[in-house]
């Protein structure tokens, strides 16, 4: 009887020290596989990250060029045509104020995949840079903003007849499929386009607007 009993202990505490050599393996090997992932692929930059740094960049800009340093317009191309990526943006408190859909230009196709830019006269496409928002007036697409490029890569905007305009295809909220595209202007919602216009009209100073990837 008492051998059958030391056996018993014996069989239980092989069991229950295989057990713990098994989990303790699995968990070892998981930590290492997690660990290696975290190395091999940093986190990216999120939205709110990129739109302080541009803030802080157009902060300074507005200050030295005399525009309106407590509101700015970014636009960050990187996010989907459904997702709210027209910012307004207030520079003395640090935050976003408002936010809404634009579209990009299609570059004249029918249906641009992807992105594509271009200052190019004629190209339809979208041009990254900082722009000062001009005067308004009533278009073909109806109350619009005139837009002149300041860099580079977007000074042929006023040329190009680049404004800032609403479209009914523009919708109010977010969706899930892409919404319309233009022809290189930062179409919104003719709601949103209100927003902006109580900004813009009384604002005693240029508002900067900021397209970026």
């Amino acid at each position: 009887m008492k051998l059958l009993r030391l056996f018993a202990l014996a069989c239980i505490a092989i069991i229950a020290l295989s057990f713990f050599t098994h989990s303790s393996s699995g968990e070892k090997i998981k930590e290492l596989h997690f660990s290696k992932k975290e190395r091999t692929q940093p986190a990216p930059e999120n939205t709110t990250e990129k739109l302080f740094k541009k803030a802080a960049q157009a902060k300074n800009l507005t200050q030295q060029k005399g525009y309106n340093d407590n509101i700015c317009f970014l636009i960050d191309m990187t996010l989907p045509s459904g997702q709210n990526r027209f910012f307004i943006y207030d520079l003395k408190k640090d935050t976003v104020q408002s936010a809404g859909l634009v579209a990009h230009g299609n570059c004249f196709q029918y249906w641009l995949e992807g992105r594509k830019y271009s200052n190019v006269v004629g190209s339809g496409c979208t041009s990254l840079g900082k722009y000062k928002i001009g005067h308004s007036y009533i278009g073909k697409w109806g109350y619009s903003y005139k837009l002149h490029g300041l860099d580079s890569t977007n000074n042929n905007a006023f040329e190009r007849t680049v404004v800032l305009h609403g479209h009914s295809c523009v919708s109010d909220t977010e969706i899930s499929d892409e919404i319309c595209q233009s022809n290189g202007c930062p179409t919104v919602s003719p709601n949103f386009l209100l927003r902006l216009k109580t900004i813009i009209n009384d604002s005693k100073k240029p508002v900067l607007l900021w397209i970026f990837e």
